[in-house]
């Protein structure tokens, strides 16, 4: 079994290396009339850039996305330039110079990984996939009995915020910064998917379909290590497939096959304001354009969270949509499930995140509201304050540095749900529901507990479920995800997820005086 587990190892680390290396590698070329075509395929007003690419691409080969990259970005700049001197704005080019740099490596990818894309999938995905497996598959017979073993994980590098758990952490926030900041350097990851993404869509891949496609192979990888860790849990068991189902279905294949039915992209389970863009006017221009499946989207959009959210966390919690169908949520019970004790327990981790979270919250009922307004009003400010620029705020500090970079690549170090806790608006507004207006809480069985504290140390939400089961108190919380893993990891069965009515906290002395009381009168009556 070591020499198993030891030969993945080995294989997911050279599929990762040659992976990781593919950004600063391969051959990018294009003729004059593969330009010349893209350039009328692309519809560019100005002929100042199809002359600059003819100049400066046309017919020369670059190596590597860092030779090509700088090439496109300098001529897209001194053409725009050129254009806003002599007011031409209508043909100024607004894509950024990284998202140009990108669409033209997509279309002149040439050599080796363009060319033999199934040996190279293999090489990186296929080796990833299949040394994981191998990782993971023996922890079967290594557990034995029934019960979730934790045993030593602040003894291992990996898990105690050694050094692997702070390369993980470095490699996962340069992943996602090239993701999102450097797309021209992902065109050779997108090669690797093409295929796939042809057989869902019709369209070559682009980097939003890598990104996709590798989470939802990593929560299934990693989701394989759930089964094995909580088999003997049936709610951890459902749980997982719940959060698999909905993120490959839901948010990757169904927006993918629309797109090929010539339907607007869109992942149904995504609600406002998480999908904070929804009523952003090109988002609210395109679906009304799209006609009955458009308008279908939008009502059903505003339904959602309208609607539908309330009324199941009113009976389930917010642990119906954060625990069984969001893909953060997902990615972080699968992926981030080995560093979910490093959540912060401290009251002052608290505090901030009461703060935060219904900062961003109410930043992103804000922003929509000035977005509606500059919709129906025809107008790009108001008070003053122009509406894109807000949007472009939120879009970057929110929904890219937050949710993506420190959403995820801080797993190592601060725990699984950092997003979560501190900035997903949505968890924000479930979490009012469900602290005012829900009827889930955990039970806790105060005589029972022996003050083992595996309950906080596995909260990922940061709450001492300890100090709740002490005092036998039910724990109701606004951050409470109801993953349940506090009640999975209790030695004797203190916790209990309940979705009946609630009467308010148990106090334990009015309990045991209340009990006291009864006795004494039925010995008084005999």
């Amino acid at each position: 079994m070591k020499t198993l587990k030891q030969t993945g190892l080995v294989l997911f680390l050279i599929g990762l290396a040659v992976f990781s290396a593919l950004p600063l590698l391969g051959t990018f070329s294009l003729t004059s009339s593969d330009l010349e075509k893209w350039s009328q395929a692309r519809g560019t007003k100005s002929e100042l850039f199809a002359e600059a690419l003819q100049q400066e691409v046309a017919g020369k080969t670059f190596q590597g996305m860092q030779e090509l990259s700088p090439v496109v970005a300098e001529a897209l700049n001194e053409v725009n330039t050129i254009h806003r001197k002599n007011k031409e704005y209508d043909k100024v080019i607004y894509t950024k110079a990284t998202d140009m740099a990108a669409e033209i490596g997509k279309q002149a990818g040439t050599g080796f990984i363009a060319e033999n894309k199934g040996l190279m999938w293999w090489a990186t995905f296929g080796l990833g996939i299949l040394g994981a497996l191998m990782f993971i598959l023996p922890n079967v017979v290594l557990l034995g009995s029934k019960g979730i073993k934790n045993n030593g994980i602040y003894h291992r590098n990996a898990t105690n915020r050694g050094w692997i758990a702070w390369v993980v952490f470095f490699y996962l926030i340069a992943f996602y910064l090239v993701l999102y900041f450097r797309p021209q350097y992902a065109v050779n990851w997108t090669f690797l998917v093409d295929p796939i993404s042809e057989t869902l869509s019709g369209n070559p891949a682009g980097h939003w379909f890598v990104y996709g496609f590798m989470y939802c192979t990593v929560m299934v990888v990693m989701g394989v290590r759930m089964y094995i860790k909580y088999r003997h849990n049936r709610y951890q068991m459902i749980r997982t497939t719940s959060v698999l189902f909905f993120q490959i279905v839901f948010a990757f294949l169904i927006p993918e096959i629309m797109v090929r039915l010539q339907m607007p992209y869109y992942d149904f389970k995504n609600a406002f304001p998480l999908d904070y863009d929804f009523f952003f006017q090109w988002n609210l221009r395109s679906l009304i354009n799209s006609g009955g499946i458009g308008i279908f989207i939008l009502v059903w959009g505003i339904a959602l969270t309208l609607i539908v959210v309330p009324v199941m966390v009113y009976f389930f919690g917010k642990r119906w949509y954060c625990s069984w169908v969001c893909g953060c949520g997902g990615l972080a019970e699968t992926l981030g499930d080995p560093y979910r004790q490093h959540s912060s327990k401290t009251l002052l981790s608290w505090r901030i995140e009461r703060w935060i979270v219904h900062g961003v919250l109410v930043f992103a009922v804000g922003m929509t509201l000035m977005t509606l307004y500059s919709f129906f009003s025809d107008t790009g400010t108001v008070l003053g304050i122009k509406t894109s620029g807000v949007q472009n705020t939120y879009s970057l500090l929110i929904g890219s540095i937050f949710a993506g970079v420190i959403g995820t690549g801080f797993y190592p170090i601060f725990g699984n749900r950092v997003w979560c806790r501190f900035g997903c608006p949505l968890a924000a507004y479930l979490g009012l529901v469900q602290r005012f207006k829900s009827r889930f809480r955990i039970t806790t069985n105060g005589g029972q507990c022996i003050s083992c504290g595996n309950c906080s140390t596995y909260c990922e939400q940061g709450i001492d479920v300890r100090a709740y089961a002490q005092k036998g108190e039910n724990i109701i919380r606004a951050s409470c995800v109801g993953c349940g893993v506090c009640a999975a990891v209790c030695p004797r069965g203190v916790l209990k997820l309940e979705n009946g009515p609630v009467k308010g906290r148990i106090n334990p002395t009015e309990i045991l005086l209340g009990n006291d009381v009864d006795l004494i009168r039925l010995v008084k009556e005999k």
